[in-house]
């Protein structure tokens, strides 16, 4: 593996506005690795090498020409097959948009491009996003790097496991009920739900959507925290005084959670008191986040994928189709129900994090599963009766309205990676980073590479 394609995007920003390694150079090495590994894990599904090299090219030319470059200047990233890329083909995971091609930029992908990324291609998702299992009729499954039997997650599983194999440096993502921090968590990278609205989204779906955000994804909080701040304010931000921290800690959330991942995440703890902090357990009372949950997002579902449903039933995959007609159910009153409820969990949470400034718990139930599994089917003997029960841990964290991460937390005996989600407080999306960040120095869990060579051989047992 190239050097450079080991280098965090802070690292590998500096080498290039310092002029020590050109644009031409780093997206050369970024694109052998993709074609020596990628199709083992199949994480970037549509490539765009070719404008990639001229993008490089131009950006190397206007650093030499002293003119002003972005703050992502000349760094390759992936963009996810949910977002829309101007001339790119974009998918959303489904055979009726295949050969689909946008003719505009969302928000997040025009923003990073004026930044100075490079776009090496997309990468995949499950289909329409649904679930956080990365598989769809059109470009198949994409495969764990740290293990090639295992899912990495979803619905962001192509740019987590782009991250994890050092394919790309940064990605963007987006998360209803846990898109961006299962497959981080899966990965051993870091994914960030921000709050709602500190990434914008444009177009707009719904207006009133609060669960659905759009929001960063790399190999350590660092890096992500680049792509929301200057990099002048990453070191302030990121080094800010933690005495007299107070975390709650639970292990479960009141929900069946794999032994292996409580075994994995059981030093974090002590991991987050010697951050000059106070621990204590405690769980959040959730009551009603559930419900909440899956009546908006059946509303979604209806409101979006209704009519592709009712054209092709037959090129609608059935996770799809479930929430689609589970939106077809809902009533004015599971509406207005669901919307008290969202309300009242709003104010309990308020008072939970009265006596706490971060909730620590796990971000999934389980540990990457085999991929041929449509989804979870069963925890601790516990029945899983739809593709979302077992997403439980992150999904009623979404309803919260609160910003929370997927930091890497641990490994599994057999090594398999375990995210530690980190809550913050409501809009405090920067002391959450700095918490973060902090454990992320002291565990290095994310220095962990997958044992891939060059051809994307690893463990598959």
């Amino acid at each position: 593996m190239s050097d450079l394609c080991t280098q965090d995007a802070i690292g590998l920003a500096g080498l290039l506005r310092r002029r020590e390694v050109s644009a031409r150079e780093v997206i050369t090495a970024h694109i052998d690795r993709i074609e020596g590994v990628d199709p083992a894990i199949n994480a970037i599904v549509t490539r765009t090498f070719e404008s990639a090299l001229v993008k490089a090219a131009a950006a190397d030319e206007a650093l030499a020409r002293g003119r002003p470059v972005g703050l992502l200047h000349g760094l390759p990233v992936a963009h996810k097959d949910l977002a829309d890329t101007a001339g790119v083909r974009t998918t959303y995971g489904s055979p009726l948009f295949a050969d689909h091609v946008p003719e505009r930029d969302a928000l997040v992908v025009e923003r990073m491009t004026h930044a100075g990324a490079i776009s090496l291609g997309k990468t995949n998702v499950p289909e329409f996003g649904a679930g956080s299992h990365t598989v769809n009729p059109v470009f198949g499954a994409t495969r764990n790097p740290y293990h090639l039997g295992r899912s990495a997650g979803g619905s962001s599983g192509g740019a987590a496991a782009a991250l994890a194999a050092r394919l790309i440096c940064l990605a963007d993502g987006s998360d209803l009920g846990g898109s961006l921090r299962n497959p981080a968590s899966f990965c051993n990278v870091v994914g960030l739900r921000p709050s709602p609205g500190r990434v914008p989204d444009w177009p707009l779906d719904d207006v009133a959507d609060q669960l659905g955000v759009s929001g960063p994804m790399a190999r350590t909080v660092a890096d992500a925290a680049l792509v929301l701040t200057d990099p002048a304010g990453v070191p302030a931000l990121l080094a800010r005084d933690l005495s007299g921290l107070r975390v709650a800690w639970s292990p479960d959330l009141g929900l069946p959670v794999e032994p292996g991942v409580l075994e994995a995440l059981a030093p974090a703890r002590q991991v987050l008191a010697g951050l000059a902090g106070r621990v204590t357990d405690a769980t959040p009372d959730l009551s009603g986040a559930d419900e909440a949950f899956r009546a908006f997002r059946a509303l979604r579902f209806v409101t979006f994928l209704r009519e592709p449903l009712a054209e092709h039933p037959d090129l609608v995959g059935p996770n799809v189709t479930w929430n689609v007609q589970r939106g077809l159910e809902l009533t004015a009153a599971d509406l207005s129900r669901a919307t008290v409820l969202r309300a009242a969990l709003a104010e309990r949470i308020s008072e939970f994090f009265a006596d706490a400034d971060v909730l620590a718990c796990p971000v999934s139930q389980v540990a990457p599963f085999d991929v041929t599994l449509d989804w979870v089917h069963e925890i601790n003997g516990q029945p899983q009766h739809t593709y979302l029960d077992w997403m439980a841990s992150a999904y009623l964290i979404s309803v919260t309205g609160l910003p929370a991460i997927s930091v890497p937390g641990g490994f599994t005996p057999d090594g398999l990676p375990v995210g530690l989600q980190l809550v913050g407080r409501r809009r405090g999306d920067w002391d959450l980073l700095a918490v973060a960040h902090a454990f992320q120095a002291a565990t290095g869990h994310g220095t962990r590479v997958p044992a891939l060579d060059a051809t994307g051989s690893a463990r598959a047992d």
